[in-house]
């Protein structure tokens, strides 16, 4: 069976006219193919829906049964064109993010605030999750995309940089290289490092630093929060390497933030999606905010 939209349009609008010729003009359609159009409805459904005379038509009991489902059938048409219309024009819709804490704590909020301005009705989740974890809820489909570092390797996925992220000194208030305008990565390793637990890959690639420099510290705090480091370092346990991203938090918990001048870490910051997967129209839209952000200006 083969009924079109335009079969139920026509078969409404002469239903509620009681006239092919008022239904015609309503449908902007000639007599002849309004009636060839209901003619091919009837035979393909097996029987009449309308009796007709010289005079009038009328539904037939079948027709008159069959009323109100085409009725019902036109508003679901109608309602879902409309619902992806929405969708498509970004006044409805979901999107589902994870980012890095250092991300989503310092950059995220402004591109997050610019996306609800413009299009109030997206329901936004964003996930604040560590590096491994991200690429993790990326993968699984948990998230539609995701904010991080560019891993070492990227099974399945697609990367997209939006700035490189040099990895500076924090210090104690106290220590004798706070005033100072940079520091190299070598002359920390004569302090305590206090740094993220092994397995993330920021330590990761702390440890290999450490390795080219040719020296190790004298001992090493670990911590499973950026925010602990921080503090740590802020109580004077000793010294770290972390993000320039996380500069601003770890100057309100009372640390010193200084630029590690050459043998430091230095790393892409991007957004990752599913290799071929479609994006939606409120995941496509960020994108495009987060690149806006994150450009210098010329």
């Amino acid at each position: 069976m083969n009924i079109s939209v335009k079969q139920l349009r026509g078969f409404v609008a002469i239903a509620e006219a009681g006239s092919f010729a008022e239904a015609c003009e309503h449908l902007h359609l000639s007599q002849p193919a309004l009636s060839a159009s209901i003619r091919k409805m009837e035979e393909s459904l097996g029987g009449q829906l309308f009796a007709r005379s010289t005079r009038s038509v009328v539904l037939t009991p079948e027709g008159a049964e069959f009323l109100p489902v085409a009725r019902r059938l036109l508003m679901d048409w109608n309602e879902g064109f409309e619902d992806l219309r929405g969708l498509f024009a970004l006044q409805r819709g979901k999107l589902s993010i994870a980012a890095m804490p250092s991300f989503a704590s310092n950059c995220l909020p402004r591109t997050l605030v610019a996306l609800v301005q413009r299009f109030p009705n997206i329901n936004i989740n964003v996930q604040d999750i560590v590096m491994e974890e991200v690429i993790s809820a990326v993968q699984s489909g948990r998230v539609e995309l995701g904010i991080t570092f560019e891993p070492d390797s990227m099974d399945g996925l697609d990367f997209q940089p939006l700035f490189n992220d040099r990895f500076i000194a924090i210090l104690p208030p106290q220590h004798h290289f706070a005033t100072d305008a940079e520091v190299a990565f070598a002359d920390l390793l004569s302090y305590t490092l206090v740094s993220l637990n092994r397995g993330s890959s920021t330590r990761r690639w702390t440890d290999n630093a450490i390795d080219e420099a040719g020296r190790k510290p004298p001992h090493i705090f670990e911590a499973f929060q950026l925010t602990t480091v921080g503090a740590m370092v802020a109580a004077g346990a000793g010294v770290a390497v972390v993000p320039a991203l996380c500069q601003q938090q770890m100057e309100a918990l009372g640390a010193i933030c200084v630029p590690i001048s050459h043998g430091g870490i230095e790393r892409q910051v991007g957004i990752f999606t599913r290799r071929r997967q479609a994006l939606s129209s409120p995941a496509q839209k960020f994108i495009e905010l987060l690149i806006e952000a994150n450009t210098p200006m010329a």
